[in-house]
């Protein structure tokens, strides 16, 4: 590694070609903050010039690093940019400004600043060689049209389609170094060729950047990370993206551009969209859908929970350590296959089952299930099954939530699934609902029909945050509903739940037997009963549906013999139309109805299958600790506690040895927990599991041996 100071003229002096891999960013530098610190850089530079030229000292503006690349025969040098080519873009954008003020007001300087712009002479191709610097695919038509405007740019490729955004800011830079230029060389008595020559000079002179040449054993994956993984602001999809392609290196150049490139036009071209670019919300975060496709992709790869923030760390330390796959070409169509799910989910088409889960998981907030999906999605002994697979999985994750259960524990669960699978030599399907169908804990089982029906008959379902979910619900039963005789009809309307009888129920629908005008009933104990068993009531599935917004503020809070007319005549909807069978509504028909909407969304979602499991005082009676050598995992408060399996007791450095993982969480937490439902144990494939499901299918062996 060498390297060279050079002002900004010095670096495009001379015959050469600097490369931009396809890979690297686009140029994104906007007016603000960027290129308005430059323009005062070169305005500081100047100053120093005018007052006093031999106190001028050329001042540092950050640093470059590039590494040559073989050439043959009259091929001009090439050097292909491993970091800096914003800078480098933005240098030739300011000497195509500077060029074109001098031709405008019929300057010499136009034929001298032409030659840092474009190569001439004997070269291998005159159509591309002729640049000094060689943009990204995205780039390139805006960036020649501004460099070089009689160029024929047919032979460049077709302009990015969705790109326009990025596409124009090389023209926008162009255009705000023209003005700045122009406003310091051309005074009230016209353009001043002093003033010129003087800010020539001070790119020549002033302003200067150190150029990091790499020699043969320098890794240039090493060098861009020190540069920018600190203090930067590069996304873990900027920093992945580098380490993919920049570990394809050496592989030289085909027609004048780089043989990695035709992989990233492949690959990682179509990650580079706007599509990709978009923000997406999981809970409390918002990051750009590259980074959660990303995360995803690495959690389903390798069993286990990944973090946004340490996305690009665990993706290096395990393609550096494991190598999974044979080569960049396979790591790089491996990120396509999740890439093509992953779009599916987030572009939720109604008629994809794929796009189906992605709208389920946006309104029941289980991103945590996306890399299973992924897995489901793109293992091939897994992918035939996907329409039921994910049917199985929304069914556990519905269910769960109707019953009121945690979600705590999900994000580890899903992702802990994964592995079970991939050691599963028979159907993934049946082991799926096989394992999901034997949980038995309040952490993780899947509610039957029994549980599942007391959830929804008796539990109150109507929160704010629960909107999308019982709107999701409301549309799966409303489209089960219709008979083979109904028209083909798509929900497009913006639907609302609502509540048939109101939350403020106590002007318009009063209890019968009791007349609120006599008196104060307060103290009237069975009224006090009938109204909390009204109450109750009035957030149950029975007593909610779905209307469109307009209809339901017309009809919101009136009474049963106005709302239900106008529900009736303006619904079209199928479980509003059944409401016609109601000649009242209170407590008892809302019981009624949530048994109706209970059978039909049973046959929607179902049950799991349960085999003959052992008590829970059986498991606790016949469990073994288990065998020494076993390792073990618990993440508490962000932070890894790891331990180790000797003589019957977990050992974790730092503390005395726990006769139970129980012992071990209180020690760690200084609160009373369940350790089973904590601690994690390495199994001999080398997947981690649960402790308290290593407990579970231990007895059920267990049992099974005693049966027999």
């Amino acid at each position: 590694m060498k390297p060279y100071t050079r002002s900004i003229i010095e670096l495009f002096d001379g015959k050469k070609r600097f490369l931009i891999p396809l890979y690297q960013r686009q140029y994104a530098w906007k007016a603000h903050p960027q290129l308005e610190l430059l323009w005062e850089d070169i305005e500081r530079s100047l100053a120093r010039l005018m007052e006093d030229r031999r106190s001028l000292i050329p001042h540092f503006m950050g640093a470059i690093v590039i590494a040559q690349v073989k050439t043959y025969g009259k091929e001009l040098q090439a050097f292909e940019i491993i970091d800096g080519q914003q800078r480098l873009t933005t240098f030739q954008l300011l000497l195509a400004a500077l060029r074109d003020v001098a031709g405008a007001h019929g300057s010499h300087y136009e034929a001298e600043l032409q030659k840092y712009l474009l190569n001439d002479g004997i070269m291998n191709d005159s159509v591309k060689e002729r640049y000094k610097l060689w943009p990204s695919l995205t780039d390139r038509l805006s960036f020649v049209k501004i460099i070089d405007p009689n160029a024929d740019t047919h032979s460049f490729g077709p302009a990015p389609d969705d790109e326009s955004e990025v596409v124009r800011r090389s023209v926008a830079a162009h255009e705000y170094f023209k003005e700045k230029i122009t406003a310091h060389v051309v005074t009230e008595e016209g353009f001043d060729e002093r003033r010129f020559e003087i800010l020539f000079e001070s790119l020549k002179e002033g302003l200067a950047i150190v150029s990091i040449e790499l020699e043969g054993g320098d890794d240039p994956q090493t060098i861009f990370e020190t540069l920018n993984s600190r203090g930067v602001d590069l996304t873990p999809g900027d920093l992945m993206r580098n380490f993919i392609f920049q570990r394809a290196k050496g592989m030289g150049q085909i027609d004048h551009s780089l043989v990695v490139d035709t992989l990233y036009e492949k690959h990682w071209l179509p990650l580079d969209r706007s599509f990709w670019a978009q923000s997406a919300s999981r809970g409390r975060q918002s990051r750009n859908r590259l980074d959660w496709m990303l995360t995803d992709h690495l959690s389903m790869h390798i069993g286990d929970l990944v973090s946004v923030e340490s996305l690009f760390e665990r993706y290096r330390h395990w393609l550096l350590n494991t190598r999974p796959f044979p080569s960049v070409t396979a790591e790089l169509e491996s990120i396509s296959a999740t890439a093509a799910i992953e779009r599916r989910l987030f572009d939720q088409s109604p008629t994809d089952p794929i796009g189906n889960f992605g709208r389920f998981a946006d309104a029941f907030d289980v991103s945590t299930a996306m890399p299973l999906v992924i897995y489901l999605a793109t293992d091939p002994s897994a992918s035939a099954d996907i329409d039921r697979a994910l049917a199985v999985l929304v069914s556990y994750i519905l269910r769960r939530d109707i019953c009121g259960l945690t979600t705590k524990n999900y994000n580890r669960f899903f992702v802990g699934i994964i592995e079970r699978l991939r050691q599963t030599e028979g159907n993934k399907l049946d082991a799926l609902i096989e394992f999901l169908s034997s949980r038995q804990s309040e952490t993780d089982r899947w509610p039957d029909d029994m549980e599942w029906q007391r959830g929804w008959l008796v539990r109150g379902q109507y929160k704010g945050p629960r909107q999308a979910r019982l709107r999701y619900i409301f549309e799966a039963i409303e489209l089960a509903k219709r008979s083979p005789l109904n028209e083909e009809i798509t929900i497009q309307s913006a639907l609302t739940i609502e509540h048939i009888m109101p939350q403020t129920w106590q002007h318009n629908w009063p209890i019968p037997g009791f007349n609120t005008d006599e008196g104060d009933l307060d103290d009237d104990p069975d009224y006090i009963f009938k109204r909390i068993e009204r109450d109750s009531a009035i957030d149950r599935m029975g007593n909610l549906t779905l209307l469109t917004h307009s209809l339901n503020a017309s009809v919101s809070n009136g009474p049963y013999s106005v709302k239900m007319p106008a529900v009736r005549a303006h619904s079209s909807l199928a479980l509003n139309r059944e409401l016609n069978s109601y000649s009242d509504w209170n407590e008892e028909m809302i019981q009624q109805r949530g048994i109706d909407l209970f059978n039909a969304a049973r046959n929607i979602w179902e049950a799991p299958i349960r085999p003959d499991l052992p008590s829970q005082s059986f498991i606790e009676e016949n469990v073994a600790f288990p065998p020494s050598g076993t390792k073990c995992k618990f993440t508490y408060a962000g932070k890894e506690y790891s331990g180790v399996i000797e003589d019957g007791r977990l050992v974790v450095q730092g503390y005395e040895p726990f006769a139970t993982f129980s012992a071990a969480s209180r020690a760690i937490t200084n609160t009373s927990r369940n350790g089973w439902h904590d601690w994690n144990l390495m199994e001999a494939g080398g997947g981690w599991t649960l402790a308290n499901d290593w407990r579970f299918q231990q007895t059920v062996s267990r049992l099974r041996r005693l049966i027999l």
